[in-house]
């Protein structure tokens, strides 16, 4: 873990995007959904920011936040437990007046009593709905180098299905750029629906504290509400945005089944090794036994985290952490999260369970590659 500071404070704004996943956010946030196995969505974005020396990280959150607060605690696994800096939650309620917010410039506004009392010159924003191994510090070197006012970064690739199905009137907003050969962005389209590859905006957002105290003080006195259309897009041909091309592996959520494939795609070594390197990711540690494969069990081509016990068949299929696979029951193809439990005889294929789901004695479920089948929290089916 790095231990020496970049002159840069981190916001994570964890329950943008959270619409996408209805079905997964009931009670929680996008930034607390079990990813990987053992980790949070939130792990990756929070972990990339230590290590790149960020040791300032504020989280601005909106609803269904107990289960991140129970999972952060006081930052200790990221080394965030500190006198000065370290991890800061701040909930709706956290001052007098406060409202839930709706945008990311009113969620801002929550905290500029608190932006305006740090000492660090740069600001690095992030949601939590992409999951990837990011080096900050050379995208705070970048955004120095260039003389930007902002950075954004972006990953050439083709806009995922839920971008193209999104409406004007959708609230997840999505952002392709034109990038000049200088680097600067001079176009920028919201929820564009061109099929070919694309400079999609990664929501990742660089610039001097100062500056950022300044734009949303300027932008919330007009009734703005979204950082890019609001305050980037309009401002384009004035200010100097420069845009950050990352290239690395990452896994974004951009629905129930696009969680389930970035999940299946973790079963491949080279994805898997992209994704935790070069440097640690980082989780709540739950003290709990190695996996336990029991004499007749069967399994190919899995990732299983600590404390499962395996006593059946499980093929092309994660388990988090405590899931348990009982004599004779079939698992393939499936996404189980923590403390899942199937009972003997039981035959899963393409399933997504929640956590504490019990698949019963001798139960048949079958969903498909393209529709697989969510199983609830604390369901017994």
């Amino acid at each position: 873990m790095v231990n020496s500071n970049v002159e840069a404070l981190g916001i994570i704004f964890p329950n943008s995007h959270d619409s996408l996943v209805p079905e997964l956010v009931g009670e929680r946030l996008m930034a607390s959904i079990p990813f990987a196995g053992r980790y949070r969505m939130i792990d990756f974005v929070l972990s990339s920011m230590v290590n790149s020396g960020i040791g300032n990280v504020s989280i601005v959150v909106r609803k269904n936040y107990h289960s991140l607060m129970d999972h952060l605690g006081s930052g200790r696994e990221w080394d965030l437990t500190r006198k000065n800096g370290g991890l800061n939650i701040f909930p709706p309620y956290a001052e007098k007046g406060i409202k839930v917010y709706n945008g990311r410039v009113e969620g801002l506004v929550t905290i500029l009593g608190f932006l305006r009392a740090q000492k660090e010159k740069y600001v690095v924003m992030s949601d939590t709905d992409i999951a990837g191994n990011f080096d900050f510090g050379a995208m705070i070197d970048a955004h120095i180098a260039s003389k930007a006012d902002i950075t954004v970064v972006y990953t050439q690739e083709k806009l995922p299905a839920t971008a193209l199905a999104a409406d004007e009137e959708s609230q997840d907003l999505y952002y392709t750029f034109n990038v000049n050969d200088d680097g600067r962005i001079v176009g920028m389209e919201i929820n564009s629906k061109d099929t070919g590859l694309t400079n999609f905006g990664m929501d990742i957002y660089i610039m001097e504290r100062e500056f950022l105290i300044q734009q949303i003080s300027y932008a919330y006195t007009h009734g703005y509400v979204n950082f890019g259309r609001d305050i980037i897009l309009r401002q384009l041909d004035t200010l100097n945005v420069q845009g950050y091309r990352y290239d690395g592996y990452i896994a974004q959520i951009t629905g129930l089944k696009g969680y389930f494939d970035e999940n299946m795609r973790l079963l491949d070594d080279e994805n898997l090794n992209a994704l935790f390197s070069p440097s640690a990711i980082y989780t709540k540690i739950r003290d709990d036994n190695p996996t336990r494969y029991i004499t007749g069990s069967k399994v190919e081509n899995i990732m299983a985290a600590d404390g499962c016990v395996i006593e059946g068949e499980v093929e092309n299929s994660v388990l988090f952490r405590g899931v348990k696979v009982a004599k004779g029951a079939k698992v393939r193809n499936c996404v189980l999260m923590q403390d899942t439990v199937v009972e003997a005889g039981a035959d899963i294929e393409y399933l997504v369970t929640d956590k504490n789901v019990v698949i019963t004695e001798g139960k048949e479920l079958k969903g498909t590659d393209t529709f697989p089948v969510y199983v609830a929290k604390n369901q017994k089916v």
